[in-house]
């Protein structure tokens, strides 16, 4: 009997897991913090009464522990596989006492089987690797195949946000999210997706600018 093929892991959609030395007070939150943030794959999402939010890619966690300092309400889960983003995350969400945040230190793809339908009120994915060269735009994050993914996630109603400086990733992904029935492009002129949305919070890295274009702002409703 012919063995099946064995199963593939995605492309990665992100580049380096580590970079500089992580400092050592970041470290050490590591070793105390992150334990009792970290989410089981197995098992992501905990009991919870109230709306959830997902940051897919938080990078520094500076629009994540802002997000969650105003909205105390809410339970967020952030994923993000760069170890320094996570270290840096954990700075963040002790500074500000925040007790309403998970964490994941890996690819939210791996979480995606032991979430629910319709388990998220918002998503947001901010400035993802761009993977610029033609070879490697196929490790994007937003396409077509995870477009279905984001939707199945979102409850009706809720809502997603990507943004990019990069023009040709700005392209792809609107036309990725716009093909997927459920998701809803809410702009009616220029400046919906031009401008920073009223709540929008920009971090370090966005105001490096390292794409090629203006940041834009496609936000998505799930119908």
């Amino acid at each position: 009997m012919t063995s099946p093929p064995p199963e593939h892991p995605p492309l990665r959609s992100f580049g380096r897991i580590k970079s500089r030395a992580i400092k050592p007070r970041q470290a050490a939150l590591m070793e105390t913090l992150l334990p009792t943030l970290a989410v089981d794959p197995a098992a992501p999402l905990e009991p919870f009464d109230g709306p959830r939010w997902l940051e897919i890619g938080f990078g520094g966690g500076e629009h994540l522990a802002a997000q969650a300092a105003v909205r105390r309400d809410v339970r967020f889960l952030g994923a993000e596989p760069f170890l320094n983003g996570v270290a840096s995350a954990l700075r963040h969400i002790e500074e500000a006492a925040l007790t309403n945040v998970r964490l994941y230190a890996g690819d939210v793809r791996e979480l995606f089987s032991a979430i629910p339908d319709a388990a998220f009120d918002r998503i947001f994915i901010l400035f993802p690797d761009p993977w610029p060269k033609t070879r490697h735009r196929k490790r994007r994050l937003v396409r077509s195949e995870t477009a279905g993914e984001f939707a199945r996630l979102l409850k009706p109603g809720g809502e997603l946000r990507f943004a990019t400086d990069v023009a040709d990733y700005a392209e792809t992904a609107l036309l990725a999210l716009r093909a997927e029935p459920r998701l809803k492009w809410t702009a009616t002129a220029a400046d919906d997706w031009r401008v920073p949305p009223a709540d929008h919070v920009t971090t370090r890295y966005q105001e490096k600018r390292l794409g090629d274009c203006e940041p834009v702002y496609f936000d998505f409703l799930r119908v």
